[in-house]
């Protein structure tokens, strides 16, 4: 008889995190293994040059929930998200980063939290100073400061990589590269309730550091006009009534103006 499908998907995209995979899958399966329910962990190897891939390969031959994949070139961190995403079959997706910045200890809670919303994103805000050096916290309050002033948004962590949300959430975007930081802000646009919840933040475990303060404050500035344009030019409808009644399901829909 086939195996049931997860209902949670965790999603990670990994380059060069040889170091950190096998605590990493560790700690989600002991995070996720007390709540019962059926899940799986899909990994995208982004064309690493370490050993990553060939340790994911023997993590999965030793777990059947752990599903990896790996791009032909490198293709960057959104494309990486995004193909994971894809290949999910959970009605919910946990997505975070693989360095172990991201505790998986804090999924229960960010799961918990879809009781009363669509997408839970993580607010590393008050636990910065235990993670991060002086610089990367003030370049980090810049950039926050920077995407909500731009986007209009109140996201105290616009950023953070560690959320967990509804699979309809993601069906309903395009991709495009830089789309990771910006989920929370493109559900809210489809008109999904998005909520914060504070998690803890730790220093790297292993590994380098793909981001310095230059591409945090500036390297998303383009993606930045992008989502506001989103945010401008979308507008919803509603069909009240047809006839005959049944050609089509009367449901809010979104377009984009002219």
């Amino acid at each position: 008889m086939a195996a049931s499908l997860p209902r949670i998907s965790v999603v990670l995209p990994c380059h060069n995190e040889q170091e950190n995979l096998r605590p990493l899958i560790s700690r989600i399966i002991a995070a996720l293994e007390p709540r019962g329910e059926a899940f799986e962990i899909v990994v995208t190897d982004d064309c690493s040059t370490d050993s990553s891939w060939s340790l994911l390969k023997e993590l999965a031959a030793a777990d059947p929930r752990l599903r990896v994949q790996r791009f032909v070139r490198n293709a960057g961190q959104s494309a990486a998200v995004w193909a994971a995403v894809q290949a999910a079959r959970g009605e919910i997706i946990v997505t975070l980063d693989a360095d172990l910045q991201n505790d998986p200890a804090d999924m229960p809670k960010l799961l918990d939290a879809l009781k009363d919303a669509d997408c839970a994103t993580g607010s590393r805000v008050a636990a910065r100073a235990k993670g991060d050096n002086l610089t990367r916290q003030i370049s980090s309050r810049i950039a926050n400061g920077v995407r909500n002033k731009i986007t209009g948004e109140e996201i105290g962590d616009a950023a953070c990589g560690f959320r967990a949300f509804r699979r309809e959430c993601a069906m309903r975007l395009k991709f495009f590269k830089g789309m990771h930081r910006f989920l929370a802000t493109l559900f809210r646009i489809e008109g999904f309730k998005v909520v914060e919840v504070p998690i803890s933040h730790h220093p790297r475990y292993g590994g380098k550091s793909h981001y310095g303060v230059m591409n945090r404050l500036f390297s998303a500035s383009y993606d930045l006009f992008a989502v506001r344009w989103m945010k401008k030019r979308m507008f919803r409808y509603e069909v009240g009534e047809c006839h005959p009644e049944g050609m089509r399901n009367p449901t809010p829909g979104r377009v984009w103006g002219n």
